[in-house]
């Protein structure tokens, strides 16, 4: 699977704007042409931010779905009022899993979390099978559930219409929390975590704080 985490800088106000437009317009003529939605947020603590993931299962699958999409009439349609809410929307992470059973499940959890949460580790080099076990063995048991851990997927741009960060080396954890007082009450554990990761990163991690809209199938 081809992941891209996208974050959206939006003009003032216009959130919930985009996100009915969204809901209503973008999500099953996406996943029509081959795109699998695999969730999409507010961002708790930056109030123009709107934060998606969408998946393909191979990069040429990905240029083909994204052709299908933006060349085709519901994208010809919607896209001046999509547009008409955005600032920047190319900041997009292009991710795969980082290893076996490591994607995003492929049914939602019965016991949906309030709070999302995806940590950007960024690497000064390529993060590597060493960096990989250091994860695993050290870091995972110190944090609460996981929904995903994804790592930069390093082929070219399929769709150069549509940028992503080149040069990027990142591991990407999704976590899940019953509520904000869960949240803060890992503090402790997530500082432990990049205590062990930090020899080998490029500058501290960027936490996501997300609540899913009314329709993400990630929650």
């Amino acid at each position: 699977m081809i992941l891209e985490l996208r974050q959206y800088t939006l003009h003032p106000g216009r959130r919930d704007v985009l996100i009915e437009l969204f809901e209503r317009e973008f999500v099953e003529p996406q996943e029509e042409v081959g795109i699998e939605v695999v969730g999409q947020f507010r961002d708790l603590d930056r109030p123009d931010h709107f934060v998606w993931i969408r998946g393909f299962p191979t990069m040429e699958a990905r240029k083909a779905a994204l052709s299908a999409f933006y060349g085709g009439p519901v994208w010809a349609a919607h896209k001046d009022a999509a547009n008409a809410t955005m600032i920047d929307s190319d900041d997009v992470l292009l991710l795969r899993p980082a290893g076996p059973d490591t994607g995003f499940p492929s049914e939602p959890g019965a016991d949906d979390a309030a709070l999302t949460t995806a940590t950007i580790y960024s690497f000064a080099e390529p993060v590597t099978d060493t960096v990989l076990d250091l994860v695993e063995r050290e870091v995972e048991p110190l944090l609460p559930h996981r929904s995903a851990l994804l790592c930069t997927e390093s082929s070219a741009n399929t769709y150069p219409a549509l940028p992503v960060r080149e040069g990027e080396q990142v591991i990407v954890r999704f976590g899940r929390y019953a509520d904000e007082h869960a949240h803060a009450a890992a503090d402790s554990a997530r500082r432990q975590a990049t205590a062990i990761l930090a020899p080998h990163l490029r500058s501290a991690p960027v936490e996501l704080r997300l609540a899913p809209t009314p329709r993400s199938s990630l929650r």
